[in-house]
């Protein structure tokens, strides 16, 4: 295994010496792997897309127009907007 250093603010730093009993080092190894596992799938999800960036916008705004008009269903008589 390699050796890797990190430099975290002196804040963060505090906060993590009052948790003691985490093994920060697999904390941060499991937060690569999450991220690199996150990136693969956006690689070829994008590699084996058909979708086209004018797709993409057309339907981002169907979805945003659909979701505002779901969200103005949602308050109530006393003008509130409740917790989704």
């Amino acid at each position: 295994m390699v050796t890797m250093t990190l430099s975290v603010p002196s804040d963060l730093r505090q906060k993590m010496e009052a948790f003691g009993e985490i093994n920060w080092s697999e904390v941060a190894r499991q937060a690569f792997n999450q991220k690199i596992n996150d990136r693969e799938f956006l690689k070829s999800f994008k590699e084996n897309s058909t979708m086209t960036e004018s797709d993409a916008l057309r339907m981002g705004k169907a979805v945003s127009k659909a979701l505002s008009g779901r969200l103005r269903g949602f308050s109530g008589d006393n003008g509130s907007t409740a917790h989704l």
